[in-house]
């Protein structure tokens, strides 16, 4: 774990990593709305985008920024970065190009942040398995489809059994090795089936025993992700999330019982990654919530009385 080394693990953010080899995933939704339920209870949250070439965790929060702006809104915004990827003709100068860029980032949040979120782009690549090799939680959402499940594993046609893994689960199989090595710490690895259907089918309980079955070979959790609603994709020219308020002047619109289901849908899945939060944290938050709801509070004559 290259840049592993050099951060004191004791005291340093904790790092949250967004992987798969397959784009279209969820990767930029979910990073986002992790990182805002995190700055919402309170804690100090750093971000990077990896991917370079399509930035679109850093557009949804340069979104999130404008819109903010726009609305005058007090939206929570993190700490962000973005590391560029090596365009040189030589690999091997590409990728010191790419470690001295992260190394430097990492070094900068690592302790003066709770935690990091880094969303890695959708190919494998010098800078993708820099960050899973560093990551406390890893979260690889798939669509919930067996052409997804390929990312992980094969199963045979006729009976559905696993029959293999894939080359992205031998590379973190490598990457949770080598955390091992350096500080004996274990990744928590949490396979999340993203864009799921409403309705029930076969198809979605194969794949569910399917993704069960490898999570128990390969050392993963599994958690239910977010259904395919329109709505995912309307907060992204706004950044806005489904745990924001939901109410017109926040979203720009009447909200809908959509918003109201994507929350509770987002609450699951926080809850099922079972990330640490400092309880400082929560309680400045609370303390925070508590202000701004009197100091926006209408003020009466007796209260300037008093």
């Amino acid at each position: 774990m290259l840049v592993q080394s050099s951060m004191g693990r004791s005291k340093s953010a904790h790092v949250v990593v967004l992987g798969n080899e397959k784009g279209g995933s969820g990767k930029s939704t979910i990073a986002m709305h992790v990182t805002i339920a995190l700055l919402k209870a309170g804690q100090r949250v750093a971000t990077v985008d990896l991917d370079s070439r399509q930035q679109s965790f850093t557009h949804y929060i340069d979104n999130r920024r404008s819109w903010a702006k726009r609305a005058h809104l007090n939206l929570e915004l993190p700490e962000h970065y973005c590391v560029a990827r090596g365009e040189g003709p030589k690999v091997d100068e590409n990728e010191v190009i790419e470690f001295s860029a992260f190394a430097e980032t990492i070094a900068i949040v690592e302790h003066s942040h709770d935690f990091v979120v880094i969303d890695t782009p959708g190919s494998d690549s010098y800078l993708m398995r820099l960050a899973h090799s560093m990551a406390d939680t890893l979260i690889t959402p798939l669509n919930d489809s067996f052409l997804d499940f390929d990312v992980l594993g094969t199963v045979d046609p006729s009976t559905y059994a696993l029959t293999g893994t894939s080359l992205y689960s031998e590379l973190v199989r490598e990457a949770r090795r080598q955390r091992r090595l350096v500080d004996q710490e274990s990744t928590d690895w949490i396979a999340v089936r993203n864009r799921l259907s409403t309705l029930g089918s076969r198809n979605k309980r194969l794949l569910g025993e399917g993704l069960n079955e490898l999570g128990r070979q390969l050392g993963f959790r599994c958690a239910e992700g977010f259904a395919e609603r329109v709505i995912y994709r309307e907060f992204f020219p706004r950044g806005l999330t489904a745990i924001d308020d939901l109410d017109e002047p926040t979203l720009g619109t009447r909200p809908s019982m959509s918003h109201v289901t994507a929350r509770q849908e987002v609450q699951a899945l926080l809850g099922s990654l079972k990330l640490p939060i400092d309880e400082r944290g929560r309680r400045r938050a609370a303390a925070r919530s508590e202000w701004f709801s009197v100091v926006d509070k209408p003020l009466e004559v007796h209260d300037v009385l008093e």
